[in-house]
């Protein structure tokens, strides 16, 4: 991810130029506080209501089959899609989550809620993409999309802390009050961009590509995953490692006893490097590789992580996140950034690509809070985390040791000589 210096760069290069999509960034950060509240209060509501963490784990894990079926369905759904439409529909399926949510006792609508978690969040990717591809040059979008995301980041690391000071005893209606407020705002911001876009030319697009056949596609996928395969589980290891800590993690906050306050800096821990790490990234995967760094900052992340049940105390806890997570936001867009030559280097194959690492991300975000669920509910909730970094300790092992130091997609496809991405 990028941090605040490309925040401060992209406003400083293109000034009002932007200003509808500083619009959309204003109103994906107040929607992202909404989202990593309700994503912080899931897991409680749901222990809450008597679920056991096996099951808890299940019904959030089901948000990311939900999800996955949505992207292949999307095209179909939204043949000349509009941003306006998407994120129209994406803000009354939001509201329509935080009902669901709250009023949520048993597994039928605590699964619509996961249902209406997963679609919603796919939209919110199509509309930015959608936007973006509208309204900036092509040769912004990089930068664009960086932007985007640094307001995402900042919304998820507030988020914890606001959902944390509104939960007392029980989660209660605060949370789900304040989060509805969020998303008020956000819509306000929206409705701001819609006033702006109009200003603007727009570039007709196309958001899916030509489907060429179910048999097609999955010739192609088998022949990349085969090459592409330590990338691929590297990003699938990542996620479950997201869906543990979002599923596991506000159980063990608000579990400080005399700590009840500190709670939300637990998850805030966890996001606040991504707007850290933008300042070496690039010195770092130019000295190391990208794969290499990314599965060394796996490594090390993961053996932080695996001492945190041998720390009682909870700002040792806190800590040990914080320092685990620095290495863990290293290895995230250094493998972005390796996923990126590859389609560089392939071009025609870049769907495919995509696709590919969209699967094993959906992959990893439901084995993840499965895992975690089964886990704590038998070893505890500390614990758990611990086991976590000694899998990726093992992974990160694994992956140093099988993966080819170049990785050449189109040799590896039979095609003509590619340039090398260095390992």
């Amino acid at each position: 991810m990028k941090d605040f210096r490309h925040l401060v760069l992209h406003i400083r290069r293109y000034g009002k130029q932007h200003q509808a999509l500083y619009f959309l960034g204003l109103m994906i950060l107040f929607w992202s506080i909404f989202d990593g509240m309700t994503t912080y209060v899931t897991p409680l509501v749901m222990t809450e209501a008597g679920m056991s963490k096996t099951l808890m784990g299940l019904i959030i894990g089901s948000s990311s089959v939900f999800g996955a079926i949505f992207d292949f369905l999307m095209c179909k759904i939204f043949k000349h899609g509009h941003f306006r439409q998407i994120f129209i529909l994406m803000f009354g399926l939001c509201f329509g989550y935080i009902g669901a949510l709250y009023l949520a006792k048993g597994v039928g609508l605590f699964l619509l809620a996961m249902g209406l978690w997963g679609v919603y969040y796919d939209l919110k990717n199509f509309g930015s993409y959608d936007f973006v591809s509208r309204f900036v040059k092509a040769e912004e979008h990089s930068s664009s999309f960086g932007l985007l995301q640094v307001f995402q980041a900042i919304g998820y690391l507030l988020a914890p802390l606001f959902a944390g000071m509104l939960i007392q005893k029980t989660v209660g209606g605060m949370p789900f009050i304040f989060s509805a407020v969020f998303l008020g705002v956000a819509g306000l911001f929206l409705l701001r961009l819609f006033a702006e876009e109009k200003k603007g030319p727009q570039e007709k697009i196309k958001i899916c590509s030509p489907y060429k056949g179910f048999v097609h596609e999955i010739k192609r996928w088998r022949k990349l995953d085969k090459i592409l395969l330590p990338v691929l589980l590297m990003i699938m290891v990542l996620n479950i490692m997201d869906g543990f800590f979002w599923t596991i993690g506000p159980l063990l906050a608000e579990s400080f006893a005399n700590y009840h306050q500190m709670a939300g800096l637990f998850m805030s821990a966890y996001t606040l490097p991504t707007l850290l790490v933008g300042w070496w990234v690039g010195g770092v995967t130019k000295k190391f590789g990208k794969k290499r760094t990314s599965f060394i900052s796996l490594l090390l992340g993961s053996l932080v992580l695996s001492l945190i049940n041998f720390v009682k105390h909870p700002l040792g806890v806190i800590g040990i996140v914080f320092t685990a997570s620095l290495a863990f936001s290293l290895a995230w867009p250094a493998l972005k950034a390796a996923f990126a030559d590859y389609i560089k280097e392939t071009g025609k194959y870049e769907k495919e690509i995509e696709g590919l690492e969209d699967f094993y991300t959906n992959l990893g975000f439901i084995i993840g809070p499965i895992l975690s669920g089964f886990l704590a509910d038998r070893v505890g909730n500390q614990m758990t985390f611990s086991l976590l970094g000694l899998l990726g300790v093992l992974v990160a092992l694994v992956l140093i040791k099988i993966t080819p130091r170049k990785i050449n997609v189109l040799q590896e496809l039979g095609g003509p000589e590619g340039n090398r991405t260095p390992f």
